[in-house]
């Protein structure tokens, strides 16, 4: 086209240059959210702890309001089935976390890997002692909700 022009140059394209592409940014964002992922699976355990340590840290917070006669705070760490079990039968489930209790001062002895309805839980040995004698339960911890203490049977 020839004619008269406004300026003294002819027109010009408007993207001259050559094009710059994103794709490094992109691929930077979708890296570091990997990143992120990753380390925030591997972060959780040594934040929230292992499941022995869980399950020894309820039983040992479970002990202490027993002994404290907290039976609110021992029911709310009772799990969802030992709960219902004690309204089907008239009970709070603070007396229903007292029939854990054989007699004495309950001590955490040990913590070992079990198996509930299905449900994997922590099996956790209890050390009661009343001065003269002295007895083992084993309490089960299963992950409901947090860890909650879902039973008692003698050890052994």
């Amino acid at each position: 086209m020839s004619g008269p022009y406004l300026y003294d140059e002819g027109p010009e394209a408007l993207h001259t240059g050559k094009p710059r592409t994103r794709n490094r940014f992109i691929i930077g964002m979708l890296g570091g959210t990997a990143a992120v992922a990753v380390a925030a699976v591997v972060a959780l355990p040594l934040v929230k702890g292992s499941a022995e340590d869980q399950a020894r840290e309820v039983v040992g917070v479970y002990l202490a309001a027993l002994e404290a006669g907290d039976t609110e705070t021992a029911g709310e760490l009772l799990c969802e089935a030992e709960r219902d079990r004690a309204e089907e039968e008239g009970l709070e489930a603070g007396e229903r976390a007292l029939e854990y209790v054989p007699s004495g001062t309950g001590e955490v002895v040990g913590v070992q890997p079990g198996e509930l309805d299905g449900q994997d839980s922590q099996e956790v040995r209890v050390r009661w002692d009343d001065g003269a004698a002295s007895t083992e339960t084993t309490l089960t911890v299963v992950l409901e909700d947090g860890p909650r203490v879902c039973g008692s049977s003698p050890a052994g």
